[in-house]
């Protein structure tokens, strides 16, 4: 075909939101209950079209987080991936730019624009496929999930989601919860102690619910672990 005959496919650009938190010590994401076709009525990620050329691509991630579940402060949102297989959307060729933010004490949503509801619903059901969400909003889901498990045995970000002080028991919450797995609390405890600057103690011990005492610890400086607190078999219980 000559160069003169060709010209560009008609591609609509769209942004999906994976937003994650802890609530109850489980890992929950962020999900509307669509109230537009298609898919009207199912769960999804909360996201949608650009508004015009001129808006940024962040820009409008955050747009839409605001406008579908009333949540204007989530921090660092990061790319999370490019989905644009053909046929995951039935309204046309559709490329969408997912974000991810990981981010503690996040506040109930509120829905708005073309969702009917918005919910914090557990990771669980999602990842199994036992709540199905539209389009290919499940294997976004399982991407960030994905991304979120590999932060936490790279970077101290398992300490955001504890109080200012906390106990080696609660931080062994926070990573059970994000990896949905049992760990051993001995092997636990080694590791934190092993990575350089993760942790750092903090004040008198406090009584545990069956009276013993237990040491408090606050962040510490380093945000990059090393070793890494890597999903291995010798920290599983």
């Amino acid at each position: 075909m000559a160069d003169d005959d060709w010209e560009p496919p008609s591609v609509l650009l769209a942004v999906d939101l994976v937003i994650l938190t802890l609530r109850a010590d489980r890992l929950h994401v962020l999900l509307i209950e669509r109230g537009v076709e298609p898919f009207a009525g199912a769960l999804a990620l909360p996201g949608g079209f650009l508004r015009d050329l001129r808006e940024d691509i962040p820009a409008a991630a955050r747009r839409e987080l605001a406008e579908e579940a009333g949540l204007v402060d989530v921090p660092h949102l990061e790319p999370l991936g490019v989905y644009g297989e053909p046929g995951r959307d039935p309204r046309g060729r559709v490329v969408s730019v997912a974000h991810l933010a990981i981010a503690p004490r996040l506040p109930e949503p509120t829905a708005g624009t073309d969702a009917s509801g918005a919910r914090w619903e557990p990771a669980g059901p999602v990842l199994s496929g036992r709540a199905p969400l539209a389009f290919d909003h499940g294997r976004i889901v399982a991407d960030g999930v994905e991304r979120a498990r590999r932060k936490l045995e790279h970077s101290a970000l398992a300490t955001a989601f504890c109080g200012e002080t906390f106990t080696i028991s609660e931080l062994q919450q926070v990573y059970e919860a994000v990896w949905d797995v049992r760990l051993d609390p001995r092997n636990f405890y080694r590791k934190v102690q092993s990575a350089r600057g993760f942790i750092v103690p903090a004040g008198p011990a406090r009584r545990t619910e069956n009276g013993r005492p237990a040491r408090l610890f606050t962040a510490g400086p380093q945000r990059a672990l090393h070793p890494p607190m890597a999903r291995a078999k010798d920290l599983h219980a």
